[in-house]
């Protein structure tokens, strides 16, 4: 039997909290906690070639695709090196959970258009602010997804071993 005082979602937040629940950084979340994303989602579309944000800008908003190909570079010198592409149920400018951070790469729309879902940070932050359960569960989340992260650069390194320094990330 049904609890009459539970709330019941539209098809289309029912949809979009199942969209949410395969995202890395709201899996943990029950819909009542992406409920509180909802109003602060901002629905964009993006052609090809279109720059999101790049390098050392201020991290304003996280990013969730809905459709389309982007990729993530980080400059050297005067090139671009592609990091990795990203498609339809990922996010990006992940570190925009955190405070008064900056781009660590540029994110560049790759298909010839995109839709993505931008949240911004002090959205975030006001229901981090309010609800400690939901920036937990996310922060656990963004913990999980750097030492992902780190995992790969270590084997990476060990694979392309004498290329660089490691020593030279603490320096």
């Amino acid at each position: 039997m049904r609890n009459p005082f539970s709330k019941t979602y539209s098809e289309e937040d029912l949809t979009m909290f199942g969209f949410l629940g395969q995202i890395k950084f709201f899996e943990r979340l029950k819909n009542k906690e992406m409920e509180r994303f909802l109003p602060a989602m901002h629905h964009r579309k993006y052609v090809k070639d279109e720059v999101v944000f790049f390098s050392k800008d201020p991290s304003q908003a996280l990013y969730l695709v809905k459709s389309g190909t982007i990729t993530l570079t980080i400059d050297i010198r005067d090139t671009f090196e592609t990091i990795f592409n990203l498609g339809k149920g990922e996010a990006f400018g992940e570190n925009s959970l955190l405070e008064n951070s900056k781009r660590t790469y540029t994110a560049l729309i790759v298909s010839e258009e995109a839709e993505l879902i931008v949240i911004p940070h002090f959205a975030i932050q006001e229901i981090f602010d309010s609800n400690p359960k939901i920036k937990a569960k996310m922060m656990t989340a963004l913990a999980e997804y750097y030492n992902a992260n780190n995992q790969r650069l270590f084997k990476s390194y060990r694979e392309s071993f004498g290329f660089f320094s490691l020593r030279q990330m603490y320096e």
